[in-house]
């Protein structure tokens, strides 16, 4: 196991440096001069030259992304542009916040989707299979920033139906339960669609093999077949799914903190693209890409807990 952690820390390597120089080459396509939008449009060119002499952006690309790289190796993500604090700060204020938004939000599709899966599995081609898997196909189809806005119309500013008023919750923010049960619904809805749908395939396969029968044949009761023998082994594949929903909830969360107005790392990137304000733009999706990272070898050790029989080595 410790060989297998340190072999697939090193092949993040590779990955990690094409993101920054992904990143890096993206964001100097982008239109605008960040020197210019720093000096202000009344600047002279003389004054757009010395904040882009300051900046740093009057050398050539590659040695930009030279010193850029130099200085991530030593923990230095830069400074902001626009604040001129450290990248480190701004994400550091911030990080917790998409990260907690991300852990809920995750929680909520495991739990609402495994559940549905099984019960859409153990009552296939019933009238209840057939709604959990409509209900599934509109969570999936439907855009989170769209669900948001709704959420908040129906649930934020709510509406009169005689004596009830549906404005429960907050439509903006980060921190009471009020402000955080529409943003993790919102983020959470797509995910818990895909695992449903998946928990539903996979435990029809499982089922209907022959370990299964045998077990209902010696009398095994259907709940500990289900439970104990069906559902372990159909999690392997739905494990993956999980992994991987996570790194599309970061990349959701960009929508759904701006929707929501949540101070998050997802919120700072939109701002940050908006202000060509490349440090935070290449720290914040580095800091992405390394938790996707980790999630992932979180999922490929979870396998080995699930299937002893799966060799990491």
């Amino acid at each position: 196991m410790f060989t297998f952690i340190i072999r697939r820390l090193l092949q993040t390597i590779p990955v990690l440096i094409g993101v920054t120089i992904l990143t890096f080459g993206l964001m100097h396509l982008i239109p605008g001069d960040p020197a210019q939008i720093m000096a202000g449009e009344s600047a002279s060119p003389v004054q757009v030259e010395q904040m882009r002499e300051r900046l740093g952006l009057n050398e050539p690309v590659p040695v930009q992304y030279a010193k850029y790289v130099s200085g991530v190796v030593q923990g230095d993500l830069g400074s902001s542009i626009r604040s001129g604090r450290s990248v480190t700060a701004e994400i550091s204020g911030r990080f917790w916040v998409t990260v907690e938004l991300a852990i809920y939000s995750t929680i909520l599709s495991v739990f609402i989707g495994i559940i549905a899966g099984i019960v859409s599995a153990t009552k296939h081609y019933t009238i209840t299979d057939v709604t959990i898997m409509i209900i599934a196909l509109f969570g999936l189809s439907m855009p989170n920033f769209w669900l948001g806005l709704m959420l908040i119309q129906w649930l934020a500013i709510g509406f009169e139906i005689g004596p009830i008023h549906t404005g429960w919750f907050a439509a903006s923010g980060w921190g009471s339960w009020q402000q955080i049960i529409l943003p993790v619904v919102t983020l959470g809805t797509a995910g818990a669609a895909i695992i449903a749908r998946m928990t539903r395939s996979s435990m029809l396969e499982v089922i209907g093999q022959d370990y299964i029968r045998t077990a209902r044949a010696k009398g095994v009761k259907e709940r500990v077949v289900i439970y104990r023998h069906a559902l372990k082994n159909a999690l392997i594949p739905v494990v993956t799914v999980v992994g991987l929903q996570f790194g599309g909830l970061l990349g959701g969360a960009v929508l759904t903190e701006t929707v929501f107005a949540i101070n998050g790392m997802g919120r700072l990137i939109i701002d940050a693209i908006r202000a060509r304000d490349f440090p935070i733009v290449q720290g914040t999706i580095l800091v992405f890409a390394l938790l996707f990272v980790a999630v992932n070898l979180l999922v490929d050790i979870a396998y080995r807990f699930l299937n002893k029989r799966i060799d990491l080595n």
